[in-house]
């Protein structure tokens, strides 16, 4: 059984779509772009936000890029982060998870300064050996790059490790790094997409992921 557990954070641990979809709205409507719905805002909520923006603007207007992280971040830091909510049993499983003896981490593609405010305000913190994101600048929002930078720093054997998220990215930079991977389906990406990327084994909720790493069922 994996002793080292890295979890995602949007879309795994914590639901921030209200959050996220608004503050891409917000900058969209700040370089006067027609925004799309908050609906179809959706898809772009997990990867890193450099990439959901080049693919929202298009290469034509990829100098705005720049421009469009700083606007959305304008809103996030100051009320968006704050506009999610704890999955049903994320709580009381990362608990049992980190009572078990397993170690514990976020890995997040979110900078990492975003990330430990939202794990600390919702009361997570603890259960956390740290909290592993992006830079504010881009360097390791890609998940292949930041899960490779977690195993150096803390000197983690690939073989040891769980890779815990929602979307292809955290598949697909766990198993480059030789970590498994475990596809959670309460979140932003679908069971097709995990499937496709080549999740480990998939999970219908947090209670359920836990049962299965302690062997309940």
């Amino acid at each position: 059984m994996p002793r080292h557990l890295f979890f995602d954070l949007d879309g795994t641990l914590t639901d921030s779509r209200l959050g996220i979809t608004r503050c891409l709205h917000h900058a969209l409507v700040g370089l006067s772009i027609p925004p799309p719905s908050l609906e179809e805002l959706t898809r772009y909520v997990g990867p890193p936000l450099h990439d959901g923006f080049a693919a929202l603007l298009g290469p034509e207007r990829a100098e705005l890029v720049p421009r469009a992280v700083e606007l959305y971040r304008e809103r996030f830091r100051t009320v968006g982060m704050f506009e999610n909510a704890v999955y049903p049993g994320v709580e009381s499983s990362l608990q049992l998870l980190a009572s078990s003896g397993r170690t514990l981490w976020v890995v997040t593609s979110k900078p990492w300064v975003f990330a430990e405010q939202i794990v600390e305000h919702f009361g997570l913190r603890r259960f956390f050996a740290k909290v592993y994101g992006s830079e504010l600048s881009g360097v390791r929002s890609d998940k292949s790059e930041l899960i490779a930078h977690v195993l150096a720093e803390e000197s983690i054997d690939p073989v040891t490790a769980l890779m815990i998220g929602d979307r292809s990215h955290d598949v697909t930079g766990a198993t480059r790094n030789g970590v498994r991977t475990a596809g959670v389906l309460w979140g932003y990406g679908s069971r097709e997409e995990l499937v496709e990327a080549g999740a480990g084994t998939l999970h219908a909720s947090m209670t359920d992921l836990a049962g299965a790493l302690l062997g309940r069922h």
